[in-house]
């Protein structure tokens, strides 16, 4: 992976290719070839739409209330039926945007330039506008009456998700070295949980942001400071009792969400999140590794290295299967018992660089270039 430096009044942040895939150079380590294979689940497109490019940032299409929040760079925001693909509305936010969509089905929340916090209602029409401190590039979280954010210079504040009134702020360290991603924050029930550079992970109170803990689920280590980096990458994801997240150039595990007590824990490097379901964890490493880890105890159930150095987003648990998105704009669906591989699909052709959304019957897709698919499996 190639990494470009980006200057922030807050110090250096590190865009890593993971990202690559947008450079038109010959990977370093090319892309593992992909092999025939007899298709064993069936998998047929459900709906499509589009939305417009990702630019340079990343969006990640949201699930609220039966629908799909999706939102692009130059601004434009839509909501879909889920099951059936219909689009509800479709607006445009009047300026580039650089993160979304956040959603709770009443409130959607996005990011414009210069840390500029758009909420709308859930009809589309603009709720009230509010200011962060320096840049977003992760999807607001709206829950529990708020709607939070956490901007480049590691500040997390909560809005009020009606009013937009500035309810509390937390202010945390900025390394001197992050990745330019986007770490993200998961509300649930009174408790947010919020993924950080250096990575750690920070459990807050909704109400107060009073801090329940804060646990290390990668330590940085090495001799420079790009080999420090260990900033979490993607949402923490929550699941009966439990929060689990991974980091880049640190750990995968899984804690308990009250205490923060480690349940286990083991090295991996990802920088695009994790994937869940009640019985396994799933992450593709920096090299395109895929790998499953029980839930409970953490031991590893299988390894996958079919897809290797592909540009591999975060993985979903979506049936019998699990999936991943590739830079190449493939879906690859493997088994989630063994890690056998089970469908293909093609989509634009453009890299899927974030973690699909599972809505009942169908598995969605946002590629960079925009195309919102979703799937359905027989």
């Amino acid at each position: 992976m190639r990494i470009a430096v980006k200057l922030a009044g807050v110090g250096a942040l590190v865009m890593l290719a993971g990202c690559s895939m947008f450079h038109k150079d010959a990977p370093r380590n090319p892309p593992a070839t992909l092999l025939e294979f007899k298709t064993a689940l069936a998998v047929h497109t459900a709906w499509t739409g589009s939305i417009g490019s990702s630019g340079e940032f990343a969006f990640s299409p949201a699930l609220a209330g039966g629908s799909v929040f999706t939102a692009a760079a130059d601004g434009s925001i839509m909501r879909v039926d889920a099951a059936s693909g219909h689009t509800q509305w479709r607006i445009q936010a009047g300026m580039p945007l650089t993160a979304g969509v956040g959603s709770d089905g009443g409130t959607v929340a996005v990011a414009g330039e210069k840390g500029t916090i758009m909420a709308f209602g859930g009809d589309g029409k603009l709720r009230w506008k509010a200011q962060a401190t320096s840049e977003i590039l992760s999807a607001p979280a709206v829950g529990a009456g708020l709607v939070i954010v956490r901007s480049v210079d590691n500040r997390i504040v909560a809005f009020d998700a009606e009013s937009g009134i500035q309810r509390w702020t937390v202010v945390r360290t900025v390394p001197a070295l992050t990745l330019r991603s986007a770490p993200g924050i998961t509300i649930d029930g009174q408790m947010a949980f919020v993924a950080l550079p250096g990575g750690h992970l920070l459990a807050l109170l909704a109400s107060s942001g009073a801090a329940r803990w804060e646990i290390a689920v990668g330590e940085p280590r090495g001799a420079t400071e790009l080999e420090r980096i260990s900033d979490i990458s993607g949402a923490p994801v929550v699941v009966d009792g439990d929060v689990c997240a991974v980091s880049y150039q640190g750990r995968i595990g899984c804690f308990d969400a009250n205490s923060g007590v480690t349940r286990w824990a083991k090295n991996l490097s990802s920088a695009v999140g994790l994937g869940s379901d009640e019985r396994f964890i799933f992450a593709a490493d920096e090299h395109g590794v895929l790998s499953a880890f029980a839930r409970d105890g953490g031991s590893s159930v299988w390894t996958s290295k079919l897809l290797a150095n592909r540009g591999l987003s975060a993985p979903v648990s979506f049936g019998r299967a699990v999936a991943v998105g590739d830079a190449q704009g493939y879906i690859h669906f493997l088994s989630r018992e063994d890690g056998s591989m089970l469908a293909r699909v093609a989509t634009d052709g453009s890299p899927i660089v974030v973690a699909p959304v599972v809505a009942g019957a169908n598995l969605i897709f946002q590629t960079h270039a925009g195309a919102v698919v979703a799937y359905a499996a027989e």
